[in-house]
Parts: C-alpha cells; structure tokens; sequence
C-alpha cells in the first residue's frame, strides 16, 4: 500500500548504503520520521513514542521497530514484508523501569551486530539523550558514530514522483493562502483566520486532498510581526495591522510553503518601502538561479540587492524542504547563506524566504521553487506583492 514504487524505495535505500560504505557504518539506527517514511513508506502519527529503522548495510530490507499498536500500521504504509516488522510490548511505553532502546539493543545482539559500527541520528528531534545512554550501556562493545542528516543529504534531490508530489502541495498553499486573504478582516479574530487556512490546507484541491502540515499556520500581526514564528492569538484584527501569514500546503507528506504579507488599510511608507526591496531581491535572486550555483552564491545575490538599498540580513535566505513531520518541513541540508557551498542540481526544492523583521515590524513574501535543468521553476502561483485589503486583484 506503498504511495512510491517499491523499486524507488530500493533505490533510496542503495543510495543509503553507499553512504553507510563511505562512512565506515556498518548499521544505521533511523530515528527521524521522514527518513522512516522516505526508506520504508511508514506514516503514522506514532513519533510521539520511540521508534526507528534499522539498516544493516548488507541486507535488502530495513527493520521496522515500534510500539506493538502501532505495528499495523507499518503492515499497511511500508513496503517490509512482516519478517522485517519488530514491535515491542507496550510495557516498554514510557516506563521507568523498561527502555525502548533495551529492546533495540537486544535485536542488534540477536542479529550479531553488537561489536559494529553503529550510526545514529544524535542530532534528529526524535533521538533523546536516554536513546543513547541506553545503547551506549546496552551495546558496550559496539563503536557509535553519527549519522545525523546522512538519508537526509539523500532526499535532497527529488524523484519526479517526488516533484509531482509537491507541485500537487503547492497548489494547495494557493488555495490556504487565498483563505488566509479572504479571512483576515478589521474585527475577524485571528483564529477564525486559522481556521479557515487550516480548513483549506486539509480540503486541498478539487482533485487531492491535502495533508496535515509540519509546521502549524503562522500569523504575527501588528508589532508582533518583528517576531516571525508566532502563531495566532484570538485577538481581532485591527484596522492598519500588517499581518505575516507562512503556511504550507502538504500532500503525502511533502510540504510547497509560501509567505505574504498583509495590510489591513493603507500601508505607510516604510512597510511599503521594505516590501519593494524584498520584491525586487526574490525578482532579481530567482532570475540568477541555475544548477552548478552554489547556494551561498545565491544569497550573495538578495544580499547586493538589498544592500544598495540600505537593508542588511544577517538570518539566511532559505532552505531546502519537502517531505517531513513535526514540526519542521526543512530537510537540515543545504541553506542558501554565505559559506554554503551545496552545488544546485535540478530537481532540489528550496523554500526561499528572504523576510526584514526589524524593532517593531517585519514583511515577509516567500516562494519555493524547484531547480531546473537550466534555471528555477517557481512552484505557487500567488501574487508577490505586499497585499493590501481591499485589494481588486484578490477580490
């Protein structure tokens, strides 16, 4: 019941193990959901609880270990045959006296690979410091090493199945950012906002539904859009509030985010003014975009435009994104900021969001794009300007 073709998951798996083999690493312990998701197919709302794959470099299929309950749901979105299903009993949930790590352990020691090389992900938000305490006492003759972001420098570029999947996002994040426009109003409460944007990110389109995101709507309002990872409060909107909206559209887990601004009335002329900048920076950045760039190239592109004008960035300009889980739809690979000497190839996904937040106000407009043979393909179709309510072009 895979989404993918099996034979494109064994190639995400071959292209695995030949970073294992560069690395010395003999098994890989997979903790981060969307590398579970991208070797296996598993999706399941289960990362609250320890799980994992485990890669053994010399064999053709990774081992699934969760909770027991949870077991079934790896029988119906994994491409594993049920010899390379490992559940552990619900007695390990949360415990004080038993440890899912314990029960890891003792699967290496019955598959003799307890006096390897064993990589982790140490840095992946679902790998705790007692996951290791555990293995590390647990497996005393076992060499640790770490295997943070080693499947995610292999999802970096996409499968066409892949590109597919979040062209399909984005037309998802026009359909949310149309109702975040169409809700946000002098008197509306911001959640009734976030409401309707959420609504609109799980409708999805008239042919495919959507996903829930990783990163819940974003929307600081007022002053508060200097600081740009707020969420919604209830407050109503008033009249003159600028109001940042990032949000994603997310189809089978794969993400297209997208940002705007919005002004309820008439913006004055710094917002109006920063907003331009921003326009002409992505206009001019997305233009130069071509495979054999590097991504700190890029960014030294936005940084002349915006310098000229008097406007400095110190935060980066974007990232790569695409498939993932809560609460991040950033792949922690390449960046385009200054030192990063990623190379574009096509088919890598970038979300570029070159926000100003300054003191008491900030303007963000954002796009994704994909990496062409020859250029940048832009992946929403929204218009890249600061919005103004009323505005005749959204009405």
């Amino acid at each position: 019941m895979v989404f993918f073709p099996i034979s494109e998951y064994q190639e995400r798996l071959k292209q695995t193990k030949h970073r294992m083999a560069t690395n010395g690493i003999d098994v890989l312990l997979v903790t981060d959901p969307a590398n579970m998701n991208y070797l296996s197919g598993y999706d399941a709302w289960s990362f609250y609880v320890h799980q994992l794959l485990v890669i053994f470099i010399d064999e053709d299929q990774p081992y699934w270990i969760g909770r027991g309950q949870d077991a079934s749901a790896a029988v119906h979105t994994s491409w594993l045959d049920r010899e390379h299903i490992y559940p552990y009993a619900d007695d390990y949930v949360q415990s004080t006296e038993k440890h899912p790590m314990e029960f890891v352990s003792d699967f290496i020691k019955s598959k003799n690979r307890d006096k390897h090389i064993i990589a982790a992900e140490f840095d992946a938000y679902y790998f705790t410091a007692k996951n290791f305490m555990k293995l590390y006492e647990c497996l005393p003759n076992a060499t640790f090493i770490d295997g943070t972001n080693l499947v995610n420098w292999v999802r970096i570029i996409k499968s066409e199945n892949e590109i597919e999947c979040i062209k399909i996002a984005s037309k998802i994040s026009e359909h949310a950012m149309q109702a975040a426009f169409d809700s946000i109003e002098v008197g509306v409460k911001q959640s009734d906002a976030v409401a309707a944007i959420s609504h609109a990110q799980i409708r999805g389109t008239e042919d495919y539904g959507g996903d829930y995101p990783a990163i819940v709507p974003l929307l600081p309002t007022g002053e508060k859009t200097s600081a740009c990872h707020l969420t919604w409060t209830d407050d109503m909107f008033n009249q003159g509030d600028p109001v940042i909206i990032e949000l994603a559209g997310c189809y089978k887990r794969y993400h297209s985010p997208l940002a705007r601004t919005v002004i309820l009335g008439i913006p004055d002329d710094k917002s109006q003014y920063i907003a331009d900048v921003v326009v002409e920076g992505i206009n001019t950045t997305l233009d130069i975009i071509k495979p054999g760039m590097t991504c700190g190239e890029v960014e030294l592109v936005w940084k002349k435009v915006i310098e000229k004008h008097g406007i400095i960035k110190d935060s980066r300009l974007g990232y790569s994104m695409g498939l993932n889980y809560p609460p991040d739809w950033g792949e922690h690979t390449a960046s385009l900021r200054a030192g990063d000497d990623t190379v574009l190839q096509p088919n890598m996904t970038f979300h570029m969001i070159p926000g100003i937040w300054l003191d008491n106000m900030g303007i963000e407009i954002s796009e994704s794009f994909r990496v062409t043979e020859t250029g940048c393909e832009v992946l929403a179709d929204f218009p890249r300007e600061l919005l103004v309510k009323p505005n005749i072009r959204l009405a």
